[in-house]
């Protein structure tokens, strides 16, 4: 993709936020310095400009989901939000992050004093006032409009002085959706620069996770590497210590499953060309992305969280027919198939201090980069 990118235009936002690494690089010419570069080039030639006042922009994507066809619009808006310590409980997360990515993000921050992408935020408001004023904005024509690969159709609208918006979120709680090593970073990066003007705020895009628009799709995990010697049979016969273990014939059976009983544990599993369904016996509820870790890659399988961290014998696919198609055809001994995390779930796991295993929640469709930037120096 990022090729891609690069021959569409030489002014697309990846040259900066994902630049191409050299053997030639050094510490005065590396992917940073030539990323703040071309950022410095792009204002001299006004092919950036900043805006002359302050505004907050709606942010609406059209889409359609994934494995159901359905059409749905997600509405939010982009502005500055102040950056809050976890502990303040205003921010929260429901993931924990790898210092990897931080590192990255918090070099290229370094030399560009700019945010261009922004932290997807949730927040509550299921009188839907909010969402209100933003439909009134988007009855004008969009300043910005474009769809990306997925099919799914970003627009933009601006609305200068938008002190209602700011009164109505005072009182919000903020669930960080995605976006868990930018938002970190930021608050690295203002720790580091106390008296920096404009470091103490991000770029976010806001929505609200009580609008129907919020759409959560479930990442399921592919196992290999393991030994073929205990798959498939010994390992159901382990399973059927803390699961009910049923055979069965299609997808459509593991969603009915899904849908009759709720949150009760319920797992799917590819093994080759054959169908499984996994029912915790405890029937306690919970997170099915927490049952499946701890008590099926952990217990059962002796995958454990540094494993997990580390992508050992794990990797990660979205859609329930491409992660079939990947067990039958070989490429995973094993494919677990999950039921999508629901909202209401990672707020609730969220506001209550606690995070959820890495790749528990894929927000859809991803935010785009470079519809607003924020330049803080």
């Amino acid at each position: 993709m990022r090729s891609r990118y690069l021959s569409l235009s030489p002014y697309n936002l990846v040259r900066v936020i994902l630049g191409e690494r050299t053997p030639a690089d050094s510490a005065r010419d590396n992917v940073y310095t030539r990323a703040a570069g071309h950022l410095d080039e792009w204002i001299r030639s006004g092919m950036l400009a900043r805006d002359r006042e302050s505004a907050v922009f709606p942010y609406f994507q059209e889409f359609t989901v994934p494995d159901t066809g359905e059409r749905l619009v997600r509405k939010g808006f982009i502005a500055l939000g102040a950056l809050e310590e976890y502990s303040a409980g205003v921010v929260h997360r429901h993931e924990q992050t790898l210092s990897g990515p931080k590192q990255d993000r918090l070099a290229l921050l370094r030399h560009t004093h700019a945010h261009f992408g922004q932290l997807f935020m949730l927040y509550p408001d299921p009188a839907g006032a909010i969402d209100a004023l933003l439909d009134e904005a988007a009855v004008a024509p969009p300043i910005a409009e474009v769809a990306d690969e997925y099919g799914a159709r970003h627009r933009v609208w601006r609305i200068a002085g938008a002190r209602r918006i700011q009164e109505l979120m005072s009182d919000k709680k903020l669930l960080i959706a995605d976006g868990h090593h930018r938002y970190e970073t930021a608050l690295a990066f203002r720790q580091e620069n106390p008296d920096l003007a404009g470091a103490d705020r991000v770029m976010m895009t806001l929505v609200n996770m009580d609008s129907p628009g919020v759409q959560i799709l479930a990442t399921h995990r592919l196992v290999s590497g393991l030994d073929p010697a205990g798959l498939p049979d010994a390992f159901l016969r382990r399973a059927a210590g803390d699961f009910a273990v049923e055979a069965i014939d299609s997808l459509d059976r593991l969603k009915r499953a899904w849908t009759e009983h709720g949150d009760r544990g319920i797992i799917g599993a590819a093994i080759g060309s054959r169908l499984f369904l996994l029912e915790d016996r405890r029937g306690e509820g919970g997170l099915d992305v927490r049952i499946l870790h701890e008590r099926v890659l952990g217990k059962l399988l002796a995958i454990g969280e540094d494993a997990v961290r580390e992508e050992k014998h794990l990797r990660y696919i979205r859609g329930l027919d491409a992660a079939v198609e990947e067990a039958r055809r070989g490429a995973a001994q094993i494919a677990f198939l999950l039921k999508p995390t629901s909202v209401k779930q990672v707020a609730d796991t969220s506001f209550a201090g606690g995070v959820m295993p890495q790749k528990s929640t894929d927000f859809y469709p991803k935010l785009l980069s470079g519809l607003t930037i924020y330049k803080f120096d």
